[in-house]
């Protein structure tokens, strides 16, 4: 058991004038099992990026163990599996190798001796943090690992970290968290913050604390607009004493009596002012999840869809078949199922792209789809110009991203420096923006933060549109879905 401790921790990107850190203090224990958890662009991945030193920062960073970072980067995917695995963990054994590989649920006399490349990305995924686990002394940062892994691969996951320790863990998947952490690394406005528990243990501390503050929020408010008025009327005070001096008939003791009335004019106006600096220095922590809006269309007959038997086939290999579902008005239905099982391909023939299929489909005529692409790749370019392009209303489409935790400044960035979750909101916003029938979301939440899943939550909550999605995300799929159809 050692510490890494951070002391006054200070960043800022070359060229920015905003820290993205600001003395930052605190100390964790390397056999804890972490969750790091904060809103999107706020720093995760800069964080871990400072932790193995690959920015220059102010402050200290201590440490005792050497760190290792996930998703690694595998040079040459052409090898076979197990040789890029003794590459990254050169003093494991190949019985190691297979132990660790079973306890992740990964066949290893089929994985080991394939190549790199042939493995599916969820399988990548689990060998390559069975590799990094078998190094000795090194503490893992494993950054968003889920997004390519579906439910069950998921819950896998999430057992076999629970089996570990020594690991700090960027997700947003409140089930895959709960099943594997013992610690939260909280990012928030101001700080960072270390709790003991899993992740529904923080949430409940959470919510308690904002409660907690946004009382604390209204009554300061309150003393710190009084304060203002108070600050107000002490300079108009200090002014007509000033004025009083025009006319007088002794105008050197009227002159002495008004510097002297200035002085404390000022001088109260300047504990007024300090009293507001403090008390607004209380009200940073806060976070605001606004509520959102959606403009769905009513479609004018009761059923929008239908899949009869409809099966997919690629090159003679079958991926989903004899699958058979409605989509009605109001529905809000689950694609569920193992990566592979054929999800994708159901959204994309609904989309009319050329999927080859047999069955029947039935879409009905005139129906506006709005979707959410499961793929990021091709942003790029100014949010102004996105907008543009897609038809958006400019003012609407940068409410909504302001309301998903948007600043000012990204909306000068280009779209392709974004991170992850920012882009998907990017995706998310525009369906919002648009009047539609149904909306189509294939994996919406990849790398979206935990608060801004419940905004989404609550908006589908409360206007009910018709959709059809994918997501591997089981809180949010319990919660929404109106109907599941298992491939």
């Amino acid at each position: 058991m050692s510490l890494i401790k951070v002391d006054n921790l200070t960043f800022a990107y070359p060229g920015s004038y905003n820290n993205v850190f600001e003395n930052v203090s605190f100390a964790i224990d390397t056999d804890w099992k972490l969750g790091f958890i904060g809103r999107n662009g706020r720093g995760k991945t800069t964080f871990l990026n400072l932790l193995m030193n690959k920015y220059a920062y102010e402050g200290n960073i201590t440490r005792s163990v050497q760190f290792d970072y996930f998703p690694f980067v595998v040079p040459d995917e052409e090898k076979l599996t197990v040789d890029v695995l003794n590459e990254i963990s050169p003093e494991a054994q190949e019985w190691q190798f297979i132990k660790e590989c079973n306890s992740i649920n990964i066949d290893a006399t089929d994985v080991l001796y394939r190549p790199f490349s042939t493995l599916s990305k969820g399988e990548q995924t689990k060998v390559l943090l069975v590799a990094l686990f078998l190094k000795e002394n090194h503490f893992l940062l494993i950054d968003e690992p889920t997004n390519h892994l579906d439910y069950e691969g998921r819950q896998t996951v999430s057992r076999y970290l629970n089996g570990k320790k020594g690991f700090i863990l960027v997700s947003h998947d409140r089930y895959f968290l709960d099943g594997c952490i013992d610690h939260v690394l909280s990012l928030n406005k101001s700080n960072i913050e270390v709790q003991k528990g899993n992740f529904s243990t923080f949430m409940t501390n959470f919510e308690n604390q904002q409660k907690f503050e946004s009382m604390q929020n209204e009554r300061l408010k309150s003393e710190i607009a009084n304060l203002k008025q108070a600050t107000r009327q002490t300079a108009d005070w200090a002014d007509k004493i000033e004025k009083n001096k025009k006319g007088a008939g002794d105008k050197g003791y009227v002159g002495h009596c008004a510097a002297i009335m200035m002085q404390r004019a000022k001088a109260i106006e300047r504990r007024q002012q300090r009293a507001i600096d403090q008390k607004s220095q209380l009200l940073k922590n806060v976070e605001t999840a606004e509520s959102l809006k959606i403009f769905p269309q009513n479609y004018r007959a009761e059923t929008l869809a239908v899949f009869d038997n409809v099966s997919i086939c690629y090159n003679g290999k079958t991926v989903c078949s004899n699958v058979s579902f409605e989509i009605k008005r109001g529905d809000q239905i689950a694609l569920s199922g193992k990566n592979g099982s054929g999800k994708s391909s159901l959204v994309k023939l609904l989309l009319g792209e050329n999927v080859p299929y047999n069955g029947r489909l039935f879409v009905g005529s005139g129906l506006n789809i709005s979707y959410v692409s499961q793929d990021t790749s091709q942003l790029c370019g100014k949010l102004k110009e996105f907008a543009l392009n897609h038809g958006l209303e400019e003012s609407l489409f940068f409410a909504i991203l302001r309301k998903l935790d948007f600043s000012r400044e990204q909306f000068d960035k280009d779209i392709g420096d974004f991170s992850g979750g920012q882009k998907k909101k990017v995706l998310i916003a525009k369906s919002l923006c648009e009047r539609a029938h149904i909306y189509v979301w294939d994996e919406p939440l990849n790398f979206i933060d935990v608060y801004s899943r419940m905004q989404v939550e609550n908006l589908i909550r409360e206007f009910h549109p018709t959709m059809l999605f994918v997501e591997h995300d089981k809180f949010f799929r319990d919660l929404l879905a109106t109907k599941v159809v298992q491939l």
